[in-house]
């Protein structure tokens, strides 16, 4: 019988412990020989069980975007690009990775389902649009004072924050766009320049449990409504 090639995809099964060591002891150790002695702990604690999460959520997570295709999963490079910092350390002290929508100006600067972070001393998972280029900041704008369409955001995050979720943005502006209303009713959102609804905490213990990823797509699926607005103000 012919066989095939085709292999199943990694079950995720846990991160390497809840208090993130690695991420800790390298904040203490940011030198090259240091961390190529401490690769492998990265690469088998961190960096391949948020490929096999990723790629665990965004099979689940997909039938709540019927009408957006998801992109690929990337998680994010450890080494930092130093070029223009003044903070010369090598690599960041955290792993960082994001399931987007392939539908619309796919990569960072799309609107995201899921972005998780795991560091020294931050841990957060959170769902938006939080690169928009110019053009997509204007037409997140332009829906924002539609008034139909951004009165029905600003609903739907009103639901959220009071079911413990919270709501920011990347940067925010000190006053509204010129020619907007400083009373405009939806006038703290359009200071904003991108929309990030973050989940609840994330109760440590879940990062050495297999009950992560269904953690993750039940509060993604909650913020899916937000998500699919988003991608239609840019469509």
């Amino acid at each position: 019988m012919p066989t095939s090639n085709a292999t199943t995809p990694p079950r995720f099964t846990g991160f390497a412990d809840p208090q993130r060591r690695f991420f800790r002891a390298l904040a203490r150790n940011q030198d090259r020989d240091w961390f190529q002695a401490h690769k492998h702990e990265y690469e088998a604690g961190w960096l391949r069980p948020m490929q096999a999460l990723l790629g665990e959520f965004r099979e689940r997570i997909d039938p709540a975007f019927p009408q957006q295709p998801l992109g690929a999963p990337k998680v994010f490079r450890i080494y930092r690009d130093v070029r223009f910092s003044k903070d010369k350390s090598p690599y960041k002290t955290h792993v960082g990775g994001y399931v987007g929508l392939g539908g619309v100006d796919a990569g960072p600067s799309a609107p995201s389902p899921l972005y998780l972070h795991l560091g020294d001393s931050e841990v957060f998972a959170c769902a938006g649009h939080y690169m928009m280029t110019p053009p997509q900041l204007a037409r997140f704008r332009a829906a924002l004072l539609d008034d139909t369409h951004g009165a029905a955001l600003a609903a739907m995050l009103r639901g959220l924050v009071r079911a413990g979720y919270g709501t920011g943005a990347r940067e925010t502006l000190a006053r509204v766009p010129r020619g907007v209303d400083a009373a405009h009713p939806r006038a703290e959102l359009l200071r904003q320049k991108g929309l990030i609804v973050t989940f609840p905490t994330l109760p440590p213990r879940l990062l050495v449990e297999r009950g992560l990823v269904t953690w993750l797509v039940k509060h993604a699926k909650r913020t899916a409504p937000v998500i699919e607005w988003l991608a239609a103000a840019q469509e």
